[in-house]
């Protein structure tokens, strides 16, 4: 019974190893088939990202060809658009130019009104220290020809005065009656047949500034 009972335990073993080898194996070719199929995954992955950046350089050329090939209208707005932009600046700067112009122009308006008789009254203001120097001389004067020689010479001076600002006075004694110069006051019968319809006397000169009448003349007419 000993002996049969050795002879089971040694056939036993042998079988143990062999199960041993088959299942070391076994492991191998697990492991190979594990790292095969970590392979071909790392291998898919590769390729999946390749293709990817295929893709992404593909439709990049592509955006690039669609940027490139531009629309005309589009091209023909964004010139319309760069001179309206242009315009409207322009017209901004004229606009302030002009304000800055009108306001200017509007001071300079206002100084001159101020100021505009200055040179005038300066001129006159000799013929009235002449005047003046007259009416003192006229109480102590005992020659009354000195004093109208004076006079004279005072109102000769006013009337240069007033031709060197461009005043100059109507003719209108013995002068056809004129409206556009002439300012009838009154008629009365005329003391010379020829004097008919013409000016016989004169109330008030009239005076003409350059070419504009600044007074009427203001006048009798004979008929």
């Amino acid at each position: 019974m000993v002996k049969k009972a050795n002879q089971k335990d040694t056939e036993k073993q042998p079988k143990t190893e062999a199960q041993a080898a088959d299942s070391s194996s076994d492991k191998k070719k697990q492991n190979e088939t594990s790292a095969e199929e970590k392979e071909n995954n790392t291998e898919e992955k590769d390729n999946e990202k390749q293709e990817e950046v295929k893709s992404e350089k593909k439709s990049k050329k592509k955006t690039t060809k669609k940027e490139k090939k531009k629309d005309p209208k589009d091209e023909k707005i964004q010139e319309l658009g760069e001179q309206v932009e242009k315009l409207n600046d322009r017209y901004l700067r004229l606009q302030a130019e002009f304000d800055n112009y009108r306001k200017r122009t509007l001071k300079e308006r206002a100084e001159m009104l101020k100021s505009a008789g200055e040179d005038v009254l300066l001129s006159l203001l000799t013929v009235v220290d002449d005047m003046d120097r007259a009416m003192d001389n006229v109480e102590k004067a005992e020659d009354i020809e000195a004093v109208k020689t004076g006079m004279k010479l005072i109102d000769q001076k006013f009337n240069d005065f007033i031709k060197q600002k461009g005043v100059t006075e109507i003719d209108a004694l013995h002068q056809d009656f004129d409206t556009d110069l002439h300012e009838a006051v009154t008629k009365i019968p005329a003391p010379e047949e020829k004097l008919k319809g013409k000016i016989v006397d004169v109330i008030q000169k009239g005076y003409k500034l350059n070419d504009k009448v600044i007074r009427f003349a203001k006048v009798v007419i004979g008929e």
